[in-house]
């Protein structure tokens, strides 16, 4: 039997994360379930947004589903952390980075794929008036450990990085002259090892797919040396491993246009940290939002995986008497950590049970009817959260 470890998390996590585990159970998925803590309730009462405990669980056990947690500003964390530890000079940090950096989870596939009947979905005018729905079926591959997100930062950098920086003629021309005080730097670092491990799993899974191209999504003309190394290891791994599957290269600012231009042309996309998360938050918008969205991410030599929704903890709603937040993305989330089980068939039955719960449109949440959210959204015709999951389930 499989072990997951479970990371509710804060706000509308646990409330989703139920959901989840319902329909898991219901498509008839064997596992036992080990709950972790994790979030911003442990950093209050801690001072540790992710316990040791909870790593060594994942260590053990591989495979976890996480829900949501919720970030605040350094100086709101220090506000909101136990007076018994605020002069111990702890930080805050996400624990979701965390979890990425620690087991090197430097794979992130966000599928960003389109359900028939959604109301949400992108709609365009056509040439001759009539409106066109564009059916979307874009995967994301995001470098998940490097770019802005290593964390190498400086706030007045002390005087041994300040001096390194000056060793370039364009800092000393646009910034030797700034007080180092007045400084904030963030390092926008690539590795060519992580760079050609997530190029080349984008090739891997288009090829599986049956994808006719992958896009590298950066901006080499511009930022030369990280955008650009992606670029040139792309080139190369396309020319001598893939050469039956198109290589594209666009500009991240360019894509967002032709986002709302073509988005059926895109299928596999690769970028690094940053851009493969704005790319990917631009395509689940086209597909319904980030009450869609998924991803998985993981190590490839481990083996250890986490799977998510990509919305944020949302803790308004959390407490509302009755919950209305959309459950699919965690669902979703739950299909994308039975395919990497390799539970195809479930994982397919449950994505069908979603899409004819959707294409039927008897059943839909706050987002799915344009509604603002609110508790008064069920009296207004909208299903509550265990609704809509009782409606998959139905379809089961």
């Amino acid at each position: 039997m499989q072990n997951i470890v479970v990371l509710p998390g804060d706000g509308i996590g646990p409330i989703v994360m139920q959901q989840a585990l319902r329909v898991l159970q219901a498509v008839g998925f064997k596992a036992a379930y080990t709950e972790a803590p994790i979030g911003w309730q442990y950093w209050c009462k801690k001072g540790n947004a992710l316990p040791n405990e909870t790593l060594q669980l994942i260590n053990k056990h591989k495979i976890a589903l996480f829900g949501a947690i919720t970030s605040k500003p350094e100086s709101d964390a220090q506000l909101e952390l136990d007076l018994s530890l605020q002069n111990l000079n702890l930080k805050y940090s996400s624990p979701i980075v965390g979890l990425r950096q620690h087991f090197n989870l430097d794979i992130c596939i966000r599928p960003c794929i389109s359900f028939a009947g959604n109301p949400l979905n992108f709609i365009r005018r056509g040439a001759d008036g009539v409106i066109e729905e564009p059916v979307i079926n874009a995967v994301v591959f995001r470098q998940n450990t490097e770019c802005l997100y290593s964390g190498v930062e400086w706030t007045n950098p002390d005087t041994l990085v300040y001096n390194a920086l000056l060793s370039h003629p364009k800092f000393v021309s646009g910034f030797g002259k700034i007080p180092k005080h007045e400084l904030s730097i963030s390092a926008r670092i690539f590795s060519k090892q992580a760079t050609e491990h997530i190029v080349r799993e984008a090739f891997k899974y288009a090829e599986h797919y049956g994808y006719k191209s992958v896009t590298l999504c950066e901006k080499p003309n511009v930022i030369r040396e990280t955008s650009g190394l992606m670029y040139k290891i792309a080139m190369q791994i396309q020319k001598s491993e893939f050469p039956d599957i198109e290589l594209w290269n666009t500009n991240i600012d360019a894509q967002m246009m032709w986002l709302t231009k073509n988005p059926e042309d895109y299928g596999v996309i690769v970028a690094g940290n940053m851009f493969g998360d704005i790319v990917s938050d631009a395509f689940a918008g086209l597909i319904g939002g980030l009450g869609f969205a998924a991803s998985a991410q993981y190590n490839t030599e481990t083996g250890i995986a986490v799977f998510e929704p990509t919305h944020g903890s949302a803790p308004k709603y959390a407490s509302y008497p009755t919950a209305i937040v959309n459950p699919i993305a965690m669902i979703e989330a739950a299909v994308l950590m039975l395919n990497y089980l390799k539970e195809h068939e479930m994982a397919a039955r449950i994505r069908k049970a979603i899409a004819n719960v959707i294409s039927d449109g008897k059943v839909k949440t706050y987002d799915m009817l344009k509604m603002k959210g609110s508790e008064h959204v069920l009296q207004n015709g909208a299903a509550s959260t265990i609704q809509i999951t009782d409606a998959i389930i139905s379809k089961l």
